[in-house]
């Protein structure tokens, strides 16, 4: 298969995803048919209530669901041996009729709800027994999010060391362009929104100047970079940053900085297309379905692998958390959750064109291979525009901006990421249902509950797992990640179901997806408890193989209860609409 011919199957395919069933879709759940504000007018606070244009709030939104996933998640699907076939079969069928679903769904539901989360939709629609539950899992997920999106901030920034502790500065260069140019993309996104949205400066023409200072600060932080910093250092510098910006209100920082983001994201989407069309790879280096002789069982391990570009958990507390808090239209909905859902689609098949080629010219390469995730992609589609020459001044340059985006789109996850972590944390003291609000509760839920309180305990957290071995137990995120999109998908079931509308087209995709994360967690629970016994050679039981076997079980029976809880709010909604 020709990487530029699966390329345009797979767009016309997602074009028709988003025409044809986001349209059902939008009729059947009366997307756009009331007349009311969206929350972000109603409940404007100029904090985290702030209505945003569409282009605008599409840069915040498709910015913090991508982060690396939809790179890093093909990444490692070809690195277990699974082919290209079987890979792109999940990225389209889940994109479009789970992934998107779930998006969208989230994002519906939040605003129908005042923008609150999936845990307060779940306490509106099940019970809040159910929603500290969901809330508790959520939170731990999200501390596994930033501790991981920080430490690979902080690896991306950091300079290398040799063993007598020296700085090895032309090893370094790349590192201290990339966090040099971040810096300034921070200080141009609060300029930005500070100039749009107190200044009222139009937005094509801030739009225009922005993408110049985008291509400025990149030519400044590639021949201007004199930071060389430790990543354990860079590790306490974001913790301060992500603190902060949780924090800070919509429109100074994550509103503008998300949306010329978007900008980096559209180039580096058009630099793998134009890298596509013109190496066009085949697609032979990799497996068509499986390496032969694999012993990676393709369900469920595919399915928790390939999240962001199919289907993630983490993508409904974004639409839940943040982005139905600035919706400024309820039609901009299918666009930017649907819409980004399957764009995000596309970033993962032309990851999938990269780790072709890349293997590819490892073959051919073998003193020059491109290995990790950054490499491979990065390293891959510059590989293809420059014909394959890695010491050009060209690939140099398209290899800094490509790697620049991975980092800016995990800064903005992980911003994001913190932002809903402190939203999560302070509603699971919160009694919504007995009319308790953050501004009337007292005592110690007072205290819990406050912002600044709320972050704090957020980022130590965060930091301290990702300086002390977050990887240890990172194995558990695919499956509670995805655990997370079942559950998701239960409570806008359990939403539909009760507001009289049609639900069908959730049940599948929520069914299937609790199956797969039970699975996935019962066998990396058996394999850590083997491992505790002795039984697997040469590796040794540590904290992390405790952790992950006891909050195995307990998610696989928080996935049981849920679900159990839930089929029951959805079969007597079923009842009485009958």
């Amino acid at each position: 298969m020709n990487g530029l011919l699966l390329l345009i199957i797979c767009l016309a395919l997602l074009v028709c995803g988003y025409i044809f069933y986001g349209g059902y879709l939008c009729k059947q759940w009366g997307v756009g048919e009331s007349k009311e504000e969206t929350p972000a007018h109603t409940m404007e606070d100029g904090v985290d209530y702030v209505p945003a244009k569409a282009p605008v709030l599409m840069g915040h939104h498709f910015s913090s669901i991508a982060g690396a996933g939809p790179i890093t998640g093909p990444i490692s699907a070809a690195g277990l041996g699974f082919g290209w076939l079987a890979c792109t079969l999940w990225i389209i069928i889940g994109g479009i009729f789970f992934g998107g679903v779930h998006d969208f769904g989230a994002l519906v539901a939040s605003v129908r709800h005042g923008g609150k989360s999936i845990g307060e939709i779940i306490s509106a629609n099940m019970s809040v027994r159910a929603k500290r539950l969901f809330i508790i899992f959520s939170y731990l997920t999200l501390i596994l999010v930033v501790a991981a999106f920080a430490s690979i901030v902080a690896t991306t920034f950091g300079a290398t060391y040799d063993e007598a502790g020296v700085l090895d500065k032309v090893a370094s260069t790349a590192n201290a362009q990339v966090a040099m140019v971040s810096i300034l993309f921070i200080v141009i996104a609060i300029v930005f929104g500070f100039c749009v949205y107190r200044k009222n400066a139009p937005m094509l023409v801030a739009s225009v100047i922005g993408v110049v200072a985008i291509v400025a600060i990149i030519a400044v932080g590639i021949n201007f970079h004199p930071i060389y910093l430790s990543q354990k250092t860079w590790m306490w510098i974001v913790g301060l940053y992500i603190a902060i910006a949780s924090v800070t209100p919509v429109w100074i920082l994550l509103q503008p900085r998300d949306y010329l983001s978007s900008f980096l994201l559209y180039a580096m989407l058009g630099l793998a297309f134009i890298a596509v069309v013109v190496a066009h790879p085949s697609m032979s280096s990799m497996p068509v379905l499986n390496t032969a002789g694999n012993t990676t069982p393709v369900f469920p391990v595919l399915f928790t692998t390939i999240a962001c570009g199919a289907i993630s958990g983490f993508h409904s507390l974004v639409s839940s958390g943040t982005t139905s808090k600035q919706l400024d239209k309820e039609t901009d909905a299918k666009p930017i959750a649907y819409g980004g859902m399957l764009l995000e689609c596309v970033l993962a098949i032309m990851t999938l064109v990269a780790v072709a080629y890349a293997y590819k010219f490892n073959a051919e390469n073998p003193d020059a291979a491109l290995k990790g995730a950054t490499a491979i992609f990065g390293g891959g589609i510059a590989g293809m525009i420059t014909g394959g020459n890695t010491a050009s001044t060209a690939y140099h340059v398209l290899y800094t901006l490509l790697v620049l985006t991975y980092s800016a789109f995990c800064l903005t996850s992980l911003d994001t990421a913190t932002r809903l972590a402190r939203f999560m944390f302070q509603e699971y003291w919160i009694d919504s249902t007995k009319g308790e609000t953050i501004d009337n509760v007292s005592g110690y839920k007072k205290f819990l509950a406050n912002p600044y309180v709320a972050t704090i305990i957020t980022v130590v957290l965060g930091v301290l797992l990702g300086l002390n071995g977050y990887a240890k137990i990172w194995a558990l995120f695919g499956s509670a990640n995805q655990l997370l999109a079942g559950i998701g998908l239960l409570a806008v079931a359990a939403w539909l179901g009760n507001a009289g509308k049609n639900n069908k087209m959730i049940i599948f995709p929520m069914i299937f997806m609790i199956i797969v994360t039970v699975s996935s967690l019962c066998i990396n629970t058996i394999k850590q408890f083997k491992i505790i016994g002795g039984q697997v050679a040469d590796t040794a039981a540590d904290w992390g193989t405790w952790v992950q076997a006891i909050v195995g079980i307990l998610l696989v029976v928080l996935a049981i209860v849920l679900a159990i809880e839930g089929v029951q709010t959805i079969m007597k909604a079923n009842k009485k609409n009958a």
